[in-house]
């Protein structure tokens, strides 16, 4: 399981101690000044520091680090339960699809910001025009690791999710969606994406980028 992290000391105790049986973390740290690698690595993760900022750099590199035949993707800031991964592994691990992802389902206020969610609506509107039918361009997911690799998905910043998404289709996969909860992030950590309008604006602009 592969966790981008940037700045989530505060979080990755109560993620790392979440995961099911069986399921071995991978931390790549994005460049935390908070300590995130040392709490990492003392509950038991991998830590792989990755010095291009960016989601995509942090998870590709990640998938390259991997050795799974299926490898999921999480955020290490306590909004998505771990133990919901075994769903998206078991879609693919049983043929259902190629990639399985969580659709988030928000719980409680502020777990979801309008802007954010407003930007997500507005790119799952495109990639359903796209021919894939998906309502959320989720952070969580699963997939076979050598599969993802030939999709050959070059975004290093915020684009890389729309891109994976795009190339998938382009590649005919089978993308499911299965419903997750999606929870406040840890008290005392912020999104760089959700925690404010100008991320979120950041963040459209780097996945737009990629549809032109």
């Amino acid at each position: 399981m592969v966790l981008p992290c940037l700045d989530e000391a505060l979080a990755l105790p109560a993620v790392l101690t979440a995961l099911p049986p069986g399921y071995r973390a991978i931390v790549v740290d994005n460049g935390s000044s908070d300590g995130s690698p040392e709490v990492a690595a003392a509950h038991g993760a991998t830590v792989v520091r990755e010095s291009r900022r960016g989601y995509g750099a942090a998870v590709h590199t990640g998938l390259e680090h991997a050795t799974a035949d299926i490898v999921c993707f999480l955020d290490a800031d306590g909004s998505l339960d771990p133990q919901q991964l075994p769903e998206l592994v078991r879609r693919v691990r049983d043929g259902d699809a190629d990639m399985a992802v969580g659709r988030r389902i928000p719980q409680g206020r502020g777990s979801w910001p309008w802007h954010a969610r407003l930007g997500n609506r507005i790119l799952a509107a495109l990639m359903r025009r796209r021919g894939l039918k998906v309502r959320d361009i989720a952070p969580m997911r699963a997939a076979r690791r050598e599969q993802l690799l030939q999709l050959g998905v070059e975004d290093r910043a915020f684009g890389y999710p729309l891109e994976l998404l795009i190339r998938a289709a382009e590649a005919k996969w089978r993308v499911v969606e299965s419903d997750v909860a999606y929870r406040p992030r840890t008290a005392g950590t912020k999104s760089k994406v959700s925690g404010s309008v100008r991320g979120t604006l950041r963040a459209v602009h780097d996945m737009a980028g990629v549809l032109r």
